[in-house]
């Protein structure tokens, strides 16, 4: 893989990718993260901005004309919960986090272009945002309220995955991923006896058939041409083998790229709930909370990620794709401010069999690494209308 720009710079990025994998931190925790990122920063010559826990950092890297309107490029600092499984030398001890979702891959990786950029500084300046708490939704608000978009004009991201092999690129155009809302259920039944069931209202039992029923609301109610997710994944009720439950709790996601089909899904669960109680006769209560909206890719942005994409791998291991990922992504918010494009890097070794991100196995083929920092150097300079990389 000797192509990449940043071939040299493998031992360091991976070393860097190490040190934050052994540390993970969760949402809003980024402390170690941001302190390792701001050190490396600093060994590079570039000032840095990092306002404590919960906060980004951010960088700023000048260009050559007297531009003020910058690129920003922008990767995740947190990690999720849970116990890794990989058996990796420099799997975290520390049980309760693990960078199952590729993060410590996409610090080291615009690390990497930062080095490239601050070595051979493109036409217009560049921001890097290394934002903390994707996993939590809301990061990227806290960024734009503290001011992190402030004169770019677009914005750029990308995420390892196994769906691609190491040196694929996937770019497109329109909605890359879904619209994330998260559903709570609180069934108030009446508890008694295990023994005497006709003396209560069996909360359980209510919950059970509820996750039953609600499947039916995307194969039976919505158009299987778009794209939608029920999903229960969380329950809890009872205290013990011989007490008819009296309470319990269902909490789910939904997932819909189309504003109506989202309507049309919630209107249904309420509907649902509002059966289920009279049919029962218990109290059912629902919250919905809204989540990340659709990343949707503007069109010239994707086209300048995929002129980049095209110079770092060649147009063949540059996909397109047909289907938005119904995964949830809060690189959308930044899109409310700014046009910008969001790809996806293949990190699996051919000889792998495909792990899913958020999985405690999930690992990368770290050669992903130079493919990413070429990527960021190169879109950079491409969205500038520096051409100049293009002779490198």
């Amino acid at each position: 893989m000797s192509q990449y720009k940043s071939t040299q710079l493998l031992p360091w990025m991976r070393q860097v990718r190490r040190a934050i994998h052994s540390e993970p931190e969760l949402s809003f925790e980024e402390v170690k993260t941001a302190r390792r990122i701001g050190d490396e920063l600093e060994a590079m010559g570039l000032k840095y901005r990092y306002e404590g826990p919960g906060s980004a950092v951010t960088a700023r890297i000048a260009g050559t004309s007297s531009n003020t309107q910058a690129i920003a490029l922008r990767a995740e600092m947190d990690a999720l919960p849970g116990r890794e499984t990989t058996g990796l030398p420099f799997a975290p001890e520390n049980g309760n986090a693990m960078h199952a979702c590729g993060h410590d891959a996409h610090i080291a990786m615009l690390l990497g272009a930062a080095r490239l950029l601050q070595a051979e500084p493109p036409k217009d300046p560049v921001v890097l945002l290394f934002q903390p708490a994707e996993e939590r939704g809301s990061g990227s608000r806290r960024v734009i309220a503290d001011g992190g978009l402030e004169n770019v004009r677009s914005i750029f991201a990308g995420h390892v995955t196994h769906q691609y092999l190491t040196g694929q690129i996937m770019v497109a155009p329109g909605v890359m991923t879904a619209q994330s809302d998260r559903f709570r259920i609180r069934i108030r039944g009446r508890g008694g006896h295990g023994a005497r069931p006709h003396e209560a209202t069996d909360a359980i039992v209510i919950a059970g058939f509820l996750i039953t029923a609600i499947q039916t609301l995307v194969s039976r109610e919505i158009n299987p041409l778009h794209p939608s997710v029920v999903t229960i994944g969380r329950i809890e009720a009872g205290s013990a083998p011989n007490v008819i439950a009296e309470d319990a709790v269902l909490e789910g996601t939904i997932r819909t790229t189309l504003k109506e089909v989202r309507e049309q899904l919630q209107t249904g669960l309420r509907r649902m709930i509002e059966a289920t109680a009279a049919l029962h006769d218990a109290r059912v209560e629902l919250e919905i909370q809204t989540g990340n909206p659709p990343v949707v890719n503007s069109p010239r942005e994707a086209a300048i990620a995929r002129r980049a994409a095209c110079h770092v791998v060649g147009e063949p291991a540059v996909p397109g794709t047909e289907y938005p990922s119904m995964g949830s992504e809060d690189f959308s918010y930044y899109l409310d401010v700014c046009p910008g494009c969001y790809v996806r890097f293949g990190a699996r070794a051919p000889d792998w069999e495909p792990i899913p991100l958020h999985s405690p196995a999930f690992d990368i083929d770290e050669d992903v690494l130079m493919v990413g920092a070429d990527f960021f150097d190169a879109v950079a300079r491409e969205a500038t209308g520096d051409d100049s990389w293009r002779r490198i």
